[in-house]
């Protein structure tokens, strides 16, 4: 068993973590949320508004509303992509308010069958462990090698399956190896000079199928002057459990992570995934109502975490790189638009490349549909939500899409790959600003 693996105690402590008063009454019932809110534009639907879900929450508490299936319905059928945030005069937090009904409604509601046992073998046996992760990749690479995979999706047999599983089974990662988790326990030197000492969170199921963006991500920082320490004791941030309402394991990464960079004395933690970097940023919160002793350990955590271009647009970062001819454009990650309100750091680190072409992207801040596993739960919505994505992009004429997170590359990937025009390539930032810069060092 790795350290990631570990238990760590904390308290069952679900019945506490509801919607609180100081919270969700900040909310004015305005309405400015609501063009804002990837549901509510789709489906035009009140109770899929933020303004809509907030007074669903308040009727539970005061007993007016059964916490039963509909409510449940209307509490997975939001994204968290936290846009209402942005759009908010009143500084609602809505981002907390629907993670703890979710994780009231874990508490109180009795899913089906088949969704218990699957969010129980995803979130409780798999995401927290690293061999078991390791193991599913290894088996998932040798079932896309193969010609498996390919086989079984042009024959059409999942068409014919419920739950949309031909449209879900196209969204699957590939397992790119070496894994990245050959890199954990490692110190990598800086080149030319040591300016800082960062720590680097790998994540988890991004160490099987971004391990090349992880590479890229400790090269671009060690170009820049970074000693960069990879914890080998770190592993799920906890982000997806966090959404699902699972807070009480959540808590227990939470802890797992504190605890491995503490060891480390850097100057920040720096992650490439916007989804765990809010999360990381937020730690603090799963420890306001349980486990205190914790609280103050995780506001010291918290407080070092960077998202990588956030990191790299806040010093002398290294503008060496070779031209890019390409007419490209950039789609805001929600979780770092709207959750970690960072918008101008990844345009200024695009800035610096020599012949790109940098065009601004119409409703750039609207969801793709990714959201963690939103795109496998909620498949029907996230394919609405990404087709109104691309004909935005095909508005561009980009042939380079960038972003920087792993889900949103995923699902600007599977657009593409059903586009007409499916030559554009996807990239994170990380992944332009390291290629532009290994060829100039060639040069």
């Amino acid at each position: 068993m790795n350290a990631a693996e570990e238990k760590h105690p904390v308290a069952a402590t679900q019945a506490a973590e509801a919607p609180q008063w100081e919270h969700y009454s900040k909310c004015i019932h305005c309405g400015l949320c609501l063009n804002a809110c990837p549901t509510y534009r789709l489906l035009g639907v009140e109770m899929d508004s933020p303004r809509g879900r907030i007074y669903q929450m308040i009727q539970v508490e005061q007993g007016r509303l059964r916490l039963g299936k509909p409510y449940a319905h209307h509490m997975d059928l939001c994204l968290n992509c936290r846009a209402c945030e942005t759009a908010c005069p009143s500084g609602v937090e809505y981002g907390r308010l629907v993670e703890a009904a979710r994780s009231e409604i874990e508490r109180a509601y009795r899913r089906p069958w088949a969704e218990r046992w699957a969010r129980k073998f995803f979130f409780d046996y798999l995401l927290p462990s690293r061999r078991r992760l390791e193991m599913a990749g290894n088996v998932l690479r040798m079932f896309q090698r193969s010609g498996l995979e390919k086989a079984l999706l042009t024959s059409g047999v999942l068409k014919i399956m419920p739950g949309r599983m031909d449209a879900v089974a196209r969204l699957a990662p590939r397992m790119e190896k070496p894994f990245f988790t050959d890199w954990l326990g490692r110190v990598i030197p800086a080149s030319g000079g040591r300016r800082y000492r960062v720590a680097f969170f790998a994540g988890c199921i991004a160490n099987l199928a971004f391990a090349r963006l992880n590479e890229a991500t400790v090269r671009l920082l060690a170009r820049n002057g970074c000693e960069v320490v990879i914890p080998k004791a770190q592993g799920c941030c906890g982000a997806l459990h966090v959404h699902a309402g699972l807070r009480d394991t959540a808590r227990q990464l939470a802890v797992a992570n504190i605890t491995a960079f503490a060891r480390e004395g850097v100057d920040a933690i720096i992650t490439n995934t916007a989804g765990c970097g809010a999360v990381l940023k937020e730690y603090p919160i799963l420890f306001e109502r349980a486990d205190r002793e914790w609280h103050e350990p995780a506001k010291g955590f918290s407080a070092r975490v960077k998202d990588v271009t956030e990191f790299l647009a806040s010093i002398d970062f290294c503008q060496d790189f070779a031209p890019v001819k390409a007419r490209a454009t950039y789609q805001d990650p929600c979780h770092l638009l709207h959750a970690q309100r960072i918008r101008s750091a990844p345009r200024k680190l695009l800035a610096a490349i020599p012949g790109l072409d940098l065009v601004e992207l119409k409703e750039a801040e609207i969801c793709c549909g990714s959201a963690g596993i939103y795109n496998v739960v909620q498949n029907e919505m996230a394919e609405r939500l990404l087709a109104a994505k691309m004909r935005r992009i095909d508005e561009t004429g980009a042939d380079m899409i960038l972003t920087a997170n792993p889900g949103c590359l995923l699902q600007l990937r599977a657009g593409v790959a059903r586009s007409t025009q499916n030559q554009r390539r996807v990239l994170h930032v990380v992944e332009l600003l390291d290629e532009a810069g290994r060829k100039q060092e060639l040069t």
